[in-house]
């Protein structure tokens, strides 16, 4: 048996820059972070020659092309393993519409765990990119390219998309004592509205070329955050958070609405200094970014919503139990 953890992820800056379309004539780049939550992968071998994939539904079946589940069966493809395995997902959050990236992070928690299993060891370079290719151009999901990059190298991240097709992760290092200040000046909270991340990106991707002006400041935007954070000014930070999500609304007429808009309205009033609506918009989770002094005023205004406490991850993807490895390690021994 393979275990495989892999983080989800908060996106700060820069969304919407990430998706080819823009990135290849203009060049993207956004600012994100791995956080404490969630997708495990578990990999199994059977001893008949089924396939059985495991997620909120059970699926048992003799040929991959009968598996459902997309993600699941295009990584056993490319992997290459077609018969005799169990496959299931686990998350910390319901993966549907939550905005924290959990389609990625399952992509690639599920190639990682395959690749594994069949004794394989990959970069997370190799991993990212296998993944954007099962999600968009086998599968032609409307989504862009940052997700699968955060969830296979984890921790605080400038992503650069360029015009070449190169990506390039840095580490934005700062000490770890400015990390954890950092970190305590945001709360979380569920909306309670779900919806289909597909649907927001689809007419987001649609737009891109009436939304240039926007997406290009949005650019801009990401660049000033990593100099927001590398030079401890998080409150700048926060306040440029703000600015970003008033310019992100824009980009399409699902990124907001009513609900979301009051809930955000009433943080701000009770002393948030910024925030958005984590991954496409549209519900799922609200980031906020509240000075520690302020947070039980902000608690307090949105106590009818559920809020979900975090910490950043540093680490991206990994094996947690490798019991194949174990017993090979036994049998030479």
């Amino acid at each position: 048996m393979i275990i495989v953890q892999t983080p989800l992820r908060i996106s700060f800056f820069g969304g919407g820059t990430d998706f080819p379309s823009f990135f290849m004539d203009e060049g993207g780049c956004v600012l994100s972070s791995a956080i404490d939550k969630y997708i495990f992968v578990t990999v199994k071998e059977r001893f008949d020659k089924k396939l059985r994939i495991g997620y909120t539904q059970t699926e048992m079946v003799d040929d991959l092309d009968s598996i459902h589940h997309d993600l699941i069966r295009e990584s056993l493809r490319l992997t290459g393993i077609r018969e005799g395995i169990e496959v299931t997902t686990m998350g910390d959050i319901p993966s549907e519409g939550s905005g924290l990236g959990s389609s990625s992070t399952v992509t690639v928690g599920a190639l990682h765990a395959l690749y594994a299993y069949s004794g394989e060891i990959v970069s997370a370079e190799q991993l990212a990119r296998e993944a954007c290719g099962i999600e968009i151009d086998t599968l032609k999901k409307p989504i862009g390219i940052q997700d699968q990059y955060i969830a296979a190298y984890g921790g605080l991240r400038f992503i650069e998309f360029k015009q070449d097709g190169e990506v390039s992760v840095k580490k934005i290092k700062i000490s770890a004592d400015s990390h954890r200040t950092f970190n305590d000046n945001f709360l979380l909270f569920f909306t309670g509205v779900s919806r289909k991340a597909d649907t927001v990106l689809q007419e987001q991707k649609n737009n891109i070329k009436d939304r240039m002006p926007e997406l290009r400041e949005i650019k801009q935007m990401a660049y000033a955050a990593r100099t927001y954070i590398e030079s401890e000014d998080f409150d700048s930070f926060g306040t440029l958070l703000n600015q970003s999500w008033e310019l992100k609304k824009r980009l399409s007429s699902t990124i907001s609405n009513g609900r979301i808009n009051e809930i955000y309205d009433a943080a701000r009033r009770a002393g948030a200094i910024g925030g958005k609506v984590a991954g496409a918009g549209g519900g799922g989770f609200l980031l906020l970014y509240v000075p520690y002094e302020r947070q039980r005023s902000v608690r307090n205004a949105l106590s009818d919503l559920q809020e979900l406490p975090f910490r950043l991850e540093s680490d991206g993807t990994k094996v947690i139990f490798n019991y194949r490895r174990s017993l090979e390690i036994k049998t030479r021994q």
